[in-house]
């Protein structure tokens, strides 16, 4: 059995540690963070409910020396790596050093650049292949799942995949005003980065928002969806590079888009530093973090559910198909097991999903990895195992 070290200990680190221990699939479950606290309130909680203790230890992530130090002190095999990705490099490079298996949720970030590739992680690949370690890059669930839900429609559902549309919906409520899911740096770097999709053999983008439509989510209803980048799209085009379309969609409450472009009207998006005191420098958005709602504490009200999915459209024996692959997935269910909501539980459970199937060598392969890479069908027996499961329904497909 392998032994498992957690990074980062907000909303989906809690609901990783809660999914590994509960899998009984790991000798022994190491939770660490900058703030020990939140590690320990985490082990406290998991060992209440689930009579299992987790170890927990405080760790600076951004040095590659302090983490491969601790892998070495815990003998660790497996590093599931759920902070923020500005972490992603220096994670990765001391499990080079040391030889250990890695896996993230969502790709390499720098605080002075949002708009980041792949590229810099897949680098890494000579690197872990001469370790004898695997990298698996984006194992969430938008990015990860919705990358699984394309290879399983290539490889079982259509004998040609053409195009494909990812639809992510929160039709939650948590009775705040304005507040963001996950860290809100994070997430309002990305939405503010301007629209990007692939059609016909290129590139192509728009302004920030500049594409809306009203889409239907299987058994939640109609929502305003929103075109915009999101990273699985650059590794879902790498993997199928036939696909004639593949765009990514988000929806927006209209009470959310009024207090986003008030903000950002305001130039609170900014991530360049600006002085508001003698010696003190931060970015507005930075300083925006500070003062929304932490996300954690959203759990104390959120009702209601999640739908994402992809549409997969094709041909199978000749005739064109369409093909619905969601999930859907309830807060007050999820904060009720974990005590996180829904957009921690879809990212943790898939992580901790990827990590047994690498563990029991199902998915296993020296190098770094996307998840689009392996069998599907392993990940989703996972997957329902484990509380998400997925739903498949054939559509009348649009021509």
């Amino acid at each position: 059995m392998a032994n498992l070290l957690i990074v980062g200990a907000g909303g989906v680190g809690r609901v990783a540690t809660f999914k590994a221990v509960q899998s009984g699939e790991f000798e022994k479950v190491v939770l660490v963070s900058r703030t020990k606290s939140k590690c320990d309130q985490i082990a406290t909680d998991v060992e209440r409910k689930l009579g299992k203790k987790v170890e927990t230890r405080q760790l600076d992530a951004n040095s590659a020396e302090n983490v491969a130090r601790l892998i070495e002190e815990e003998k660790i095999d497996l590093v599931v790596n759920v902070a923020l990705p500005y972490q992603n490099l220096p994670i990765m490079e001391a499990c080079i050093r040391t030889s250990t298996h890695y896996l993230d949720t969502a790709l390499a970030e720098t605080e002075d650049n949002p708009d980041t590739y792949y590229d810099l992680q897949w680098a890494l690949d000579d690197d872990f292949k001469k370790a004898g370690a695997m990298a698996l890059l984006g194992c969430g669930f938008d990015p990860g799942v919705t990358s699984v839900m394309v290879k399983y429609a290539a490889d079982y559902l259509l004998d040609e995949l053409e195009e494909i549309d990812i639809y992510d919906c929160n039709f939650g409520e948590h009775g705040r005003p304005f507040a963001t899911n996950f860290d809100p740096e994070i997430n309002l770097r990305e939405l503010n980065l301007p629209g990007k999709y692939w059609e016909n053999g290129e590139w192509k983008t728009t302004k920030p928002f500049e594409i809306q439509i009203k889409h239907n989510y299987p058994e939640c209803g109609e929502a305003t969806s929103i075109l915009i980048w999101h990273e699985e799209l650059e590794s879902i085009v790498k993997f199928f590079p036939n696909l004639k379309r593949a765009r990514f969609w988000m929806c927006f409450s209209d009470r959310y888009l009024y207090h986003f472009n008030a903000l950002k009207n305001v130039g609170m998006f900014s991530i360049e530093p600006i002085e508001i005191c003698p010696g003190c420098k931060i970015s507005p958005l930075q300083f925006l973090a500070k003062v929304l709602p932490d996300p954690q504490e959203l759990v104390k009200d959120y009702k209601g559910v999640t739908n994402i999915g992809v549409i997969a459209t094709g041909y199978k024996n000749g005739e064109r198909k369409s093909y619905y692959l969601y999930n859907i997935c309830n807060h007050e269910e999820a904060i009720e097991e974990t005590g996180a909501h829904c957009v921690s539980y879809t990212t943790g459970v898939p992580a901790i999903v990827g990590a047994k199937l690498m563990a029991r060598k199902v998915w296993f392969k020296p190098g770094v990895h996307n998840v689009e890479e392996f069998d599907a069908k392993p990940f989703f027996e996972e997957m329902g195992k484990d509380g998400l499961p997925i739903k498949i329904s054939e559509l009348k497909p649009i021509f």
